[in-house]
């Protein structure tokens, strides 16, 4: 990053699950692209800043963080320096009739920039 001191832009939440798999990189997939769905950056173009230069800390709540790909999530950003963080949290609800747990995921994305 320039000389700039990085300022927060955006924090945007999401939420994302997993239905019948038990997939929690699934869930947290669907979490980031829900939160992205909601913001519009139109800053870029209009004040000429490289989207490249951005800074994204993207933390994941689920109720076992271990099990969802980093990797796999960062790709899903198509911009910046992304550093996903996993942490307890989201929700499991148990399918009466299955007995099995539907993964709920929660993202919350911070952007940061040099201004």
């Amino acid at each position: 990053m320039s000389g700039k001191q990085a300022k927060r832009i955006m924090l945007e939440m999401g939420t994302g699950n997993a239905l019948h798999s038990k997939d929690y990189t699934k869930a947290a997939l669907r979490a980031v692209e829900d939160a992205i769905h909601h913001s519009s950056i139109t800053m870029f173009r209009s004040l000429g800043i490289d989207p490249t230069t951005m800074e994204v800390k993207l933390t994941l709540a689920a109720q076992e963080p271990d099990r969802i790909d980093l990797e796999q999530v960062r790709k899903a950003l198509p911009f910046g320096s992304v550093t996903p963080k996993p942490v307890k949290g989201g929700l499991n609800v148990v399918d009466e009739t299955t007995g099995e747990p539907v993964v709920i995921v929660n993202a919350g994305i911070v952007v940061r920039v040099p201004l």
